[in-house]
């Protein structure tokens, strides 16, 4: 112990006279080189971890003996700025304290949003009648939209849900949403069943705060039609190709979550040949301009312009106008779906 306080008694009068020295020679010399030597040193000063207050008080020891005639007022000015860099110096530590911790945390939300990305994957399956077009884009770094295909037989069914909430929470709370899908069995995939099977797994884990709202569909070629129910969940299009006309999808239910004992309506459709099914999240609908919040005619307009391009071109551009529209800043999670049936 008392050989580590006289290494530190050591190092702290070398870093005196070096100090010294430079002192001595700005100010005879008062050249650019010193001054860049000043810099050079005080990163010597962080290295050995000296606090803004014992730096001041270096400089008013080298001060004392360089001129020791030096006048009361100056020396009272010193004991002044002394006392004013101690509570910079704790203030300056808790500031470094807190950056350290913020730094650690957005580390930590990076690894998290990483490994969100691969758990919540979902790839947009090869099916024959349908062209199939994606985009599913965070506002932050933790998205709290969820979308999922599944292929199952002939049939495919997809599914694209938002948490009312954000961040991690939302995020851990969409993971449980994928693994209680993927655990369902195949004959409880009409999509009222399903969405009651999940209203249950949610109100008995999640936070009585944290709801969820969610469309679910399958599409069966052989009928051509689409099945579908919905949880409170933003209502999506579907354009009808012989009418040349867009329509809500509208799917009414209670969002998942509130009540165990909820039951949701199942809704069916004729899908023709040239007809798209449209869906997405309320971060499309509630896009927001300088001028206000963007309506869904022209959401409509928008797929309008591009409907002759497959699919994914279609979603891309949408998605691609909305945020230039926005200033490149989304407000909201982004995803927007299209099925398109070609045969």
């Amino acid at each position: 112990m008392a050989s580590l306080g006289g290494e530190l008694l050591t190092a702290k009068g070398a870093l005196t006279e070096r100090y010294q020295d430079l002192l001595s020679v700005y100010l005879k010399a008062k050249t650019e080189t010193t001054l860049y030597k000043g810099q050079q040193f005080s990163r010597k000063l962080l290295e050995q971890q000296i606090s803004p207050e014992d730096l001041v008080s270096l400089h008013i020891q080298v001060m004392d003996e360089l001129f020791p005639e030096m006048s009361e007022e100056m020396r009272d000015s010193f004991d002044f700025l002394l006392e004013a860099m101690i509570g910079y110096g704790f203030a300056y530590r808790e500031h470094q304290s807190l950056r350290d911790k913020q730094q650690q945390l957005e580390s930590e939300i990076e690894v998290a949003a990483s490994m969100q990305q691969t758990l919540l994957l979902s790839d947009v399956p090869e099916f024959d009648e349908l062209d199939i077009g994606v985009v599913s884009v965070p506002a932050k770094k933790m998205n709290g939209d969820y979308y999922n295909f599944v292929k199952s037989g002939s049939s495919l069914s997809v599914a694209v849900a938002d948490i009312i909430g954000k961040g991690i929470p939302a995020a851990l709370c969409m993971s449980m949403i994928k693994y209680a899908m993927d655990s369902l069995p195949e004959e409880q995939m009409k999509p009222h069943l399903l969405l009651e099977n999940l209203n249950r797994v949610v109100e008995q884990n999640v936070h009585s705060n944290m709801f969820i709202t969610m469309f679910h569909g399958v599409y069966e070629p052989e009928s051509h039609k689409f099945f579908y129910a919905g949880a409170g969940h933003e209502p999506g299009f579907i354009y009808n190709a012989k009418e040349d006309q867009f329509h809500d999808l509208i799917a009414k239910g209670l969002v998942l979550g509130v009540s165990r004992t909820t039951t949701y309506h199942p809704y069916e459709r004729v899908i023709e040949i040239g007809d798209m099914v449209i869906l997405l999240s309320d971060g499309v609908t509630e896009c927001r301009t300088s001028k206000g919040f963007i309506e869904r005619e022209e959401i409509v307009s928008l797929i309008r312009n591009y409907m002759d391009l497959p699919a994914q071109q279609i979603v891309q551009n949408v998605f691609q106008e909305l945020d230039r529209l926005q200033g490149f800043e989304l407000r909201d999670d982004f995803t927007l779906i299209i099925l398109k049936r070609m045969v």
